[in-house]
Order: structure tokens, then C-alpha cells, then sequence
């Protein structure tokens, strides 16, 4: 483990996917909690190991690969919990084709068991404070439906200031933006 990417959250990690992780990515995204607000990522168990395996493992190798300048990249991380390794979520980065440029995304998601304890806080701005230091993103983006109230204040919480509406799949989003000059004063 110790040749993978990882952030130090504090008590958490963000780390790289490993084939060993699909088992707990498969039951977090099987949770309703869940896929009721990313609904992209419920699959079987067998689509997730191709997808960690064939596209999420490579993609975060080439997004890593090519730091500071990542293009349109993806990089997916698990949320880890530092002391035990214990997988609780994710937080990603991607391009969000449905919002105009800039049109870098975070999202993020974790266990129903693990909510209202700050991690997400701490996985979300690991992985803003990165992007800002170490890659040349100016705009980070985060498109959050407006019942999802826990993912709100979370994308609040990090400095994220709401943009507007926009909609996604017949859906209202509401649409926050962070500028790194903001967050870098």
C-alpha cells in the first residue's frame, strides 16, 4: 500500500482504489442513502470490479501521471479511516460536461453509518487543498440537490459559495463554485 496516492485528512486518508476495495465500494453504493443522490454509481457487484479494475484504477494512474497539468482527468479516492484502513466513502474529481467551463466537479459521498461526523469535511477539503497546491485547477465546482441537506452544508462548509441553479437530468441542482485565489488568501 505503500506505492499509492493517498491525502493525510487527519483522521482520515484519501486514497487510491485498489482491486481489494471493491467488495465495500459495492455495498456504499448499494446503500440507499446513497444512490438515492448518485444514482450513477449503484451497479452490481461485477460492473464495479470491471469499472475499479478497467477505468477507475488507470484513470487515477494517468490523472497522477500528469500533475500539475491534469486536463480533463478523473481522480477517485476512497475515504479511509487512517488507523484501521476501514473504507467509509469516497471523494472524486471530474469534469461535470453539464456545467460550462470551468467545469471541474467534486463530489463525494460516504456510509450511512459513518454521516454527521465530520468526515466528509475533512475528505472534501483534503481534496480541494490538494487540487489548489498541487495541480493547475483555478474553479473547483460542487452540484448538490437541494434536499440533500447533510451535502449542503458540507460543500458550505468547505467554502463553497452557491453559484445558482442548474439542471441536471430534469433535475434542480443547486450550484456552488470555490475559486482557488478565494481559498489560497
Amino acid at each position: 500500500m505503500n506505492n499509492l496516492f493517498t491525502i493525510d485528512c487527519g483522521e482520515i486518508l484519501l486514497r487510491e482504489f485498489r482491486i481489494e476495495d471493491v467488495d465495500a465500494i459495492y455495498e456504499l453504493t448499494s446503500q440507499p442513502e446513497v444512490y438515492e443522490f448518485l444514482p450513477d454509481w449503484r451497479s452490481t457487484r461485477e460492473q464495479r470490479l470491471d469499472w475499479v479494475t478497467n477505468y477507475e484504477i488507470p484513470d487515477n494512474k494517468e490523472f497522477l501521471a500528469n500533475v500539475p497539468s491534469i486536463g480533463e482527468r478523473w481522480l477517485k479516492l476512497g475515504i479511509f479511516f487512517k488507523e484501521t484502513d476501514e473504507f467509509i466513502g469516497f471523494c472524486n474529481t471530474g469534469i461535470k460536461e453539464e456545467l460550462s467551463g470551468p467545469n471541474r466537479e467534486v463530489a463525494y459521498s460516504i456510509s450511512k453509518h459513518y454521516r454527521n461526523k465530520g468526515y466528509t469535511t475533512q475528505a472534501v477539503k483534503g481534496l480541494v487543498n490538494y487540487l489548489f497546491a498541487n495541480t493547475d485547477v483555478e474553479q473547483l465546482n460542487a452540484v448538490v440537490l437541494p434536499h440533500n441537506i447533510a451535502s449542503n452544508k458540507v460543500i458550505v462548509k468547505c467554502g463553497f459559495h452557491l453559484k445558482g441553479n442548474v439542471e441536471i437530468e430534469d433535475q434542480l441542482h443547486y450550484h456552488y463554485t470555490l475559486a482557488k485565489k478565494e481559498l489560497m488568501k
